[in-house]
C-alpha cells in the first residue's frame, strides 16, 4: 500500500484538505494524518502541538479553541494557490476518503483523545477496515486496544544508530512492547535492521515503513516485506513501483495481502 504522508505534502500544505484530495488524485491507497485535541474537545489535523510551523501565528493546540485555530491560514506558506486553507477537523478529513481507501490516524497527543476519536470514527460512515490507528505513544495504542480492539493499530518506532554502533531499540524491546500493548504491527523509519524486520514478520506482525520518497528505496523496502510505504510523493512512488513485464508492458508491484 502507498500511504500519502500528511497527504501529498510535497505539492500541497501538509495535513490539509487540498493535500488529502491531491493524494487521492495521485493514486494513494491511503492517507496519513496527524491529530490533536483542542481546548474545547475537537480533533484537528496538525502535526505539531502548536501552529508555528504552518503559519505566522503561534498557538498551542491544546490551549486553543477550534474557532481560534480556524482563523489561521495554514496554506499560504505553500503558495498563493493555497491561500485561505484552514486546519481541518478529523470529520472533514474523513469526508475526503473514497470507498475502498484507508486512513492512518496518527495520534499525536495522549489517551485523553480516545473517547472523542472513537465517537468521530463511529459517526464517519467509514468501514472498520478503512481505519488504522498509529502512534509513538505506547499507552495510546494499548488503551485503544482495550476500548476498541476491532481497529488495526501500529506502534511507531524510530530506530537510531548510537555512537557505539549499536542500533536502538533492541529487538527484545520492540517485541516486548508490541506484545504488551497488543499492537497489530510496527511502523518504522528505514534504518530498522533487517534482523528485526525478519523477527517481526515471523511473529505474525505487520511491518510498515516511513518516509520514503525515492523509488529505489521503496522497492528495497517492499522486498524486505513492508506492508505499506508512507511517502510525501505518492504518484512518484506508485510509478516507481511499476516495472516492465516480459512482454514489454508495465506491471505494478502490488502489495501482498
Amino acid at each position: 500500500m502507498i500511504i500519502a504522508h500528511r497527504g501529498a505534502s510535497r505539492n500541497a500544505p501538509e495535513n490539509t484538505i487540498p493535500a488529502f484530495r491531491l493524494a487521492w488524485e495521485q493514486g494513494a491507497d491511503a492517507i496519513e494524518g496527524d491529530f490533536h485535541l483542542t481546548k474545547d474537545g475537537h480533533i484537528v489535523c496538525i502535526h505539531d502541538d502548536n501552529t508555528k510551523k504552518v503559519c505566522n501565528t503561534n498557538l498551542a493546540v491544546d490551549k486553543s479553541t477550534l474557532a481560534d485555530l480556524r482563523e489561521l491560514d495554514v496554506g499560504v506558506h505553500k503558495g498563493q494557490t493555497f491561500a485561505g486553507t484552514r486546519i481541518p477537523t478529523i470529520a472533514e478529513v474523513f469526508s475526503t476518503i473514497p470507498e475502498q481507501k484507508t486512513i492512518y490516524i496518527e495520534v499525536k497527543c495522549g489517551v485523553e483523545i480516545i473517547p472523542t476519536l472513537l465517537r468521530e470514527i463511529d459517526g464517519s460512515g467509514l468501514k472498520e477496515e478503512q481505519i488504522v490507528i498509529i502512534s509513538f505513544n505506547e499507552k495510546v495504542i494499548q488503551e485503544l486496544k482495550v476500548q476498541a480492539p476491532k481497529y488495526r493499530t501500529s506502534w511507531l518506532c524510530s530506530f537510531k544508530k548510537q555512537t557505539t554502533g549499536v542500533i536502538t531499540p533492541s529487538v527484545d524491546t520492540v517485541m516486548n512492547t508490541l506484545k504488551l500493548i497488543h499492537a497489530d504491527g510496527l511502523s518504522s523509519n528505514t534504518d530498522v535492521p533487517e534482523s528485526i524486520i525478519e523477527t517481526i514478520l515471523k511473529q505474525g506482525y505487520q511491518w510498515h515503513v516511513w518516509t520514503v520518497d525515492e523509488p529505489k528505496t521503496a522497492k528495497r523496502m517492499k522486498a524486505l516485506g513492508a506492508k505499506s510505504i508512507t511517502t510525501n510523493v505518492p504518484r512518484i512512488i506508485r510509478e516507481g513501483l511499476v516495472e516492465p513485464s516480459s512482454s514489454g508492458a508495465s506491471q505494478e508491484l502490488a502489495p501482498e495481502e
